[in-house]
């Protein structure tokens, strides 16, 4: 039987009818339409799916929708504003992070939780980040330097805004 869910995903509020063995993965790809949360593994190992909740970058196969009542999401589609990409979007791009790009919205999210956890990581810190994503098509190397090149440019944009 379908219960009635409220959501907040990027910002944006939805009601919406979920049956209670949906994952938040398939209510924001197939009910909100959201699809750059990916499915890989369905069981948490490889990370495609991350997104924030509350805070966290959590596997979304593995929450059931009904469990994510009345919290905050975060995911790939609410980075982007006004048009201009996110310094990590934009960095994962300019560093070359991006091969296949399955894996990329789901790096990207944990890479952002860490990001606003802690503004300024090192590179160890990026790595532990990135230990529940998987990517088959490189070493973590560009991966690890979009994090730190994205790191500086945030760090550049906060300090403009404190004159």
């Amino acid at each position: 039987m379908k219960q009635l869910m409220h959501f907040k995903v990027n910002g944006k509020n939805y009601d919406l009818a979920v049956e209670p063995n949906r994952t938040l993965l398939e209510v924001l790809t197939e009910e909100i339409g959201l699809t750059g949360t990916k499915m890989g593994c369905n069981e948490g190992d490889c990370g495609a799916c991350t997104v924030i909740v509350d805070s966290r970058a959590v596997c979304s196969c593995l929450i059931l929708a009904i469990e994510a009542q009345n919290i905050t999401i975060e995911t790939i589609e609410g980075l982007a504003s006004a048009g201009q990409l996110h310094p990590l979007q934009q960095a994962f791009i300019d560093c070359g992070a991006i091969q296949c790009g399955y894996c990329t919205p789901g790096m990207i999210m944990a890479a952002k939780a860490l990001l606003d956890k802690n503004p300024d990581p090192t590179e160890t810190d990026s790595r532990r980040a990135l230990q529940g994503n998987l990517c088959r098509c490189t070493g973590y190397v560009k991966i690890v330097e979009a994090i730190m090149t994205a790191r500086e440019v945030m760090k550049g944009s906060s300090s403009k805004k404190k004159l």
